[in-house]
């Protein structure tokens, strides 16, 4: 018996062990959560305080610029036993309530200008943008007219083909803030290109090089569209707007040009067409939609977007590439997709340095001769992959300068390109 009883206290006391220890683990659990709520609290509250110990240093240099001001005034027989207020513009103190206002909103001037070429500014009444872009393009062909022999030995004409292109493009936009979420935008491009085309053969007459440049200029495709805040920032929300827009085909097209047929010594081989004046446009109407987003992590922007290019087919007299037929029928571009992503970092409230990358990748074209079939256009689909390195700085409250250098990643991308624009609000 007194065993049994013994046996029986000592399963009590495992049972007692366990339980305590499983409530033990759940108190653990709980402090652990309890702990992490506080923790996440604190986090918040502590940068609510950064911001607001910011604006009581801006309030207290404006008051103590204010007081030093009027002692001035008071004891103008001794200026010199009083400390001069420093100047406002060259050392960042404020002299009045309203520049103490005005220094609290250009510390997210940075962020404003990264936003603004990502996106729109909505709470910008007009901007007025001026940009030029430079953009360089080489392309080399080979081509092979003959055979193999033996697997090694190539019999028959070799032909390299180089197109090297570089064109110029001013673009003016206008930005107009119809309310809060909403903005309407409208962009005219000017270009002007030239184009240099190279021929060359083997096989008789591999001496022979054909060279010919042409050139190009005027107005080309006017884009209007419009930006619509779907959501505003919040503490773990970005930034969202939805873009949608038309693009007019208000440029050359390039189909029923002119031709240039360039010969040399009567031989065929490196006979080639070019045409004889460049296009500013691509001749066909589009509508494309995208969504944008943008993240602030300061003191990084984070930001990325995405959208749909639509083309719609026309009509065109010719769209022979041929220069001794003319052949009327109808175009149709490929649709197109674009993303991208990337991250700016705003030094001080006037300069930001930001890193990208971009991808648009173009289905191939299809052509229809009148009477006939859709055909798709080989070698007519794209991937344009860019990386872009951009700074922005602040010229003045109301002017921002943004560089912007674009590496192609692709063949399909130009080589590099060079971008400088200079939006101005109002």
């Amino acid at each position: 018996m007194k065993q049994l009883a013994m046996a029986a206290l000592v399963g009590l006391a495992v049972c007692s062990s366990k339980v305590e220890a499983q409530a033990q683990a759940a108190d653990d659990e709980a402090g652990v959560r309890a702990l992490m709520a506080q923790l996440e609290a604190l986090k918040a509250g502590y940068a609510q305080e950064v911001r607001r110990l910011r604006e009581l240093d801006m309030q207290v240099q404006a008051m103590q610029a204010r007081i030093n001001g009027k002692t001035a005034t008071a004891t103008p027989a001794a200026p010199a036993a009083l400390p001069a207020a420093p100047p406002a513009e060259s050392e960042g103190y404020a002299s009045s309530a309203s520049e103490a206002r005005a220094a609290k909103e250009s510390a997210r001037r940075s962020v404003d200008d990264v936003k603004q070429q990502q996106s729109a500014l909505f709470n910008r009444r007009l901007t007025l943008e001026n940009s030029l872009t430079y953009a360089r393009y080489d392309r080399k062909q080979l081509t092979l007219n003959g055979f193999l022999a033996l697997d090694a030995i190539f019999l028959g004409n070799i032909a390299i083909e180089n197109v090297e292109s570089d064109s110029l493009t001013y673009n003016f936009a206008a930005r107009w803030g119809v309310n809060p979420k909403l903005t309407l935008n409208l962009d005219v491009p000017y270009i002007a290109r030239k184009t240099i085309y190279q021929k060359g053969g083997a096989g008789g007459s591999a001496a022979a090089v054909a060279q010919e440049e042409t050139h190009g200029a005027g107005i080309g495709d006017v884009t209007a569209s419009a930006n619509y805040r779907l959501f505003q920032e919040g503490p773990r929300r970005p930034e969202t707007v939805m873009t949608v827009g038309i693009t007019a085909p208000t440029g050359r097209e390039p189909y029923g040009l002119d031709w240039k047929v360039i010969e040399r010594d009567d031989d065929d081989f490196i006979r080639f067409a070019v045409p004889a004046e460049q296009p500013t446009g691509n001749g066909l109407w589009q509508a494309s939609v995208g969504l944008s987003a943008v993240k602030t992590a300061d003191p990084a922007i984070l930001f990325g977007n995405i959208g749909y290019i639509r083309s719609f087919k026309r009509s065109f007299a010719d769209i022979d590439s041929n220069p001794d037929t003319v052949n009327p029928g109808q175009v149709e571009l490929g649709d197109s997709y674009y993303f991208g992503a990337g991250v700016a970092f705003a030094f001080n409230e006037r300069t930001s340095l930001s890193i990208s990358f971009s991808d648009k990748l173009s289905a191939r074209a299809s052509t229809r001769y009148k009477g006939g079939e859709w055909v798709k256009v080989i070698g007519s689909d794209a991937n344009a992959g860019t990386l872009n390195l951009g700074v922005t700085y602040a010229l003045t409250s109301r002017t921002t300068l943004v560089s912007m250098l674009g590496i192609g990643l692709t063949p399909d991308a130009p080589d590099f390109s060079l971008a400088f624009k200079v939006p101005s609000t109002f």
